[in-house]
């Protein structure tokens, strides 16, 4: 493939934006030819904001035009699967936001459809893409630490979804903790083979009513005999909480919230210093950019994106699993094949 390659976009909200503005800004070696929306009004503006030659209501528009090489599903996730496989029938490379579907069966024909076309697929787990989690991996990969015995990873929003978003979103461990799962696949390089989920209604009653908790911590067990816990709220007052640890026979590693500067006041009141950044679209700025780049450069050397379709599937099997544990208050075994 070419050393430019040309893209479109599928879907101009919050997440469409920034690959947008990374795709026209930030990454020279890409071309953004269209985007397309639902919401014609939200894909002219994108195309306005973002110099964007065309933009569409019909993504099928993207889909038949041959100078297009790759689409970036930003759409609801609703619609993953289904533009999954158009964009496979058309013969396009594919970017697609997580989930990829809130059904397995359908997560499996989109992947089918993959594999016939012979296209790839790149899901998008933007955090493996952070440089502090990626060193952590190598860190863990290399023995630095020895055998990894526990790892701990803890992921808090500064504020709740809205309960609209909730409903439709497959709850907390489909929409929040699926990126946890698919860190803790990535830092130990193994699959969980036990999940125990415990949950609690503790921010808003609402969320409840929805159907959904808003608490929750999660125990893994991997096949290799690592031990995982993650914590999730929906809520931390003090900004967004994303922390790792992995600690092992011969040391730990651990990861720390990034903040806006690491300025430390000490005074008569105690220690100072900023609270971490506000929200994702912040604090994993320049994963964005990289993954997408990781994407690219799969294309162009002709080799496997470095998250594939199956590290997409595996992440929803183990929310379920978590959803199954916790109203069976017991452990569930991970079946990641039928």
């Amino acid at each position: 493939m070419s050393e430019t390659i040309t893209l479109g976009l599928i879907g101009a909200g919050r997440i469409g934006r920034i690959h947008a503005e990374n795709l026209t800004r930030r990454l020279p070696g890409a071309r953004l030819l269209a985007v397309s929306d639902i919401f014609e009004e939200a894909a002219r503006r994108a195309a306005a904001d973002y110099d964007i030659p065309f933009a569409y209501k019909d993504p099928r528009r993207i889909f038949d035009d041959p100078e297009i090489d790759a689409v970036v599903i930003c759409s609801s996730t609703d619609t993953h699967a289904d533009f999954i496989e158009q964009a496979a029938a058309a013969g396009k490379h594919i970017f697609c936001e997580k989930p990829i579907h809130l059904n397995l069966e359908r997560i499996d024909r989109a992947l089918d459809a993959v594999a016939k076309a012979g296209v790839k697929l790149q899901i998008g787990f933007n955090r493996r893409f952070d440089p502090s989690f990626q060193r952590a991996r190598e860190l863990v990969a290399s023995g630095a630490i020895g055998d990894p015995h526990i790892l701990r990873i803890t992921s808090r929003d500064p504020a709740p979804p809205p309960i609209d978003y909730i409903k439709v979103s497959g709850g907390i461990f489909l929409d929040m903790t699926i990126h946890d799962f698919d860190m803790a696949r990535y830092l130990i390089s193994d699959e969980v083979a036990e999940i125990y989920a415990a949950g609690e209604v503790m921010v808003d009653p609402a969320i409840g009513e929805a159907g959904d908790i808003d608490t929750a911590l999660i125990t893994l067990k991997f096949r290799n005999g690592v031990i995982g816990a993650i914590d999730n709220s929906r809520r931390a007052v003090y900004g967004y909480d994303q922390r790792v640890e992995v600690f092992g026979s011969e040391g730990v590693v651990m990861v720390g919230n990034v903040k806006p500067n690491q300025a430390v006041v000490a005074d008569a009141a105690g220690v100072h210093s900023a609270k971490p950044l506000y929200f994702f679209l912040e604090r994993y700025a320049e994963a964005y950019v990289a993954e997408i780049e990781a994407f690219l450069d799969a294309l162009r050397e002709d080799k496997t994106p470095p998250v594939t379709g199956l590290d997409g599937r595996i992440p929803v099997v183990m929310g379920y699993a978590a959803w199954e544990s916790y109203r069976s208050n017991r452990p569930v075994q991970v079946k990641l094949a039928d």
